[in-house]
C-alpha cells in the first residue's frame, strides 16, 4: 500500500509539472503575439543618424550625418528627418556611429531667446569672445556657425628685434608697440590661431548705423582664456585681421611660417640694394 501511495504521488507531481510547463508556454506565446515586431514591410520613414563619433559641444557637419530608412514604429519622437535640419547645430551629448539624432539634444547657435541672448554652448574651460567682423571674408556673408577658420594677423614689430627680449631696456618693448618716437617698425603676417570654430555670427545694424540689417557685425568664438588675451593684445596693438575658411574636415595644424619683407625678398629673389 505504501508503494502504491508513493507511485500515485509521483504521477501527480509529474502531471503538475507538465501543467505548469504548458501554462508557461501558453503565457509566453501570448506575450510574443502581443509584442509589436519590426515590420520591415510596413511604412518606412527617413531619419538622420550619426555617420561617425561626434563629441559633445561640437557643431554638426554634413559629413557627421547620414540618412537611414526605418519602420515608422522604430522612429523615436524628436528624431531629425533631414540632414539640413541639424547641420551647424551643436550637440549636447556625445554621438556614436549609427545613433539616431534627436532634435532636443541639439542647440541652434543662431536662435535668440526672449531675453535677447543666443543659445550658445561654451565648454567649462573656454570663454566666449566677440571679434569685429571687419575683414573682407566676414563681410561677404560666406562664414557660417560651425565653420573652422584660421585667424591671420598683420602686425608691426620693431625693426631692431634685439630691443625686445630679455636684454631689452625697461620700456623698450612698450615703446616698440606703442609707436615710440624714432622707432622703426616692420610688418609681419602670421597665423595667430588655427582651426577655430565659429560659435555664432551676430548680424544687424547698431545704433545709428546705416546699411543692411543682415550684415555681420561680430564673430563669436569659443577660445581658451590665454588665447582670448592674445587676441585682445593683437587687436589692441592695431593688428589687421583676415579670416580664412578651412575645407570641411580639415583640422590639421598648418605649418605655414610668418611672412615679412625679408621672406618675400628671399622667396621671390627680388633684387634689392644700393645700386638700384
Amino acid at each position: 500500500m505504501g508503494r502504491l501511495r508513493g507511485f500515485l504521488w509521483l504521477v501527480a507531481g509529474v502531471v503538475v509539472a507538465l501543467l505548469a510547463a504548458l501554462a508557461a508556454f501558453t503565457t509566453l506565446s501570448k506575450a510574443a503575439a502581443q509584442r509589436p515586431d519590426q515590420d520591415v514591410s510596413g511604412p518606412q520613414v527617413q531619419i538622420v543618424v550619426a555617420a561617425r563619433a561626434v563629441a559633445v559641444r561640437s557643431p554638426l557637419t554634413t559629413e557627421d550625418m547620414q540618412l537611414k530608412e526605418v519602420p515608422v514604429a522604430m522612429a523615436p519622437e524628436g528624431a531629425v528627418s533631414a540632414v539640413a535640419d541639424a547641420t551647424g547645430k551643436i550637440t549636447l551629448v556625445d554621438l556614436y556611429p549609427g545613433e539616431i539624432i534627436l532634435a532636443p539634444r541639439l542647440v541652434d547657435p543662431n536662435v535668440t531667446s526672449a531675453d535677447g541672448r543666443q543659445a550658445l554652448v561654451v565648454a567649462g574651460d573656454d570663454v566666449l569672445m566677440a571679434f569685429p567682423a571687419d575683414d573682407l571674408m566676414s563681410r561677404t556673408g560666406i562664414l557660417k556657425p560651425g565653420d573652422h577658420v584660421d585667424l591671420l594677423f598683420s602686425l608691426d614689430f620693431p625693426a631692431n628685434r634685439a630691443l625686445v627680449g630679455a636684454s631689452a631696456a625697461p620700456g623698450a618693448s612698450e615703446a616698440a608697440y606703442g609707436g615710440g618716437s624714432g622707432q622703426e617698425k616692420e610688418k609681419a603676417t602670421f597665423d595667430l590661431l588655427q582651426n577655430m570654430t565659429i560659435a555664432a555670427i551676430v548680424t544687424g545694424k547698431t545704433d545709428g548705423e546705416q546699411g543692411d540689417s543682415s550684415t555681420p557685425n561680430a564673430i563669436l568664438l569659443t577660445v581658451s582664456p590665454q588665447d582670448a588675451l592674445v587676441l585682445k593684445h593683437v587687436k589692441d596693438s592695431d593688428g589687421v585681421l583676415d579670416i580664412v575658411l578651412r575645407a570641411p574636415g580639415n583640422e590639421r595644424p598648418s605649418d605655414a611660417g610668418a611672412v615679412d619683407f625679408d621672406y618675400v625678398i628671399n622667396r621671390y629673389r627680388i633684387p634689392v640694394g644700393a645700386g638700384r
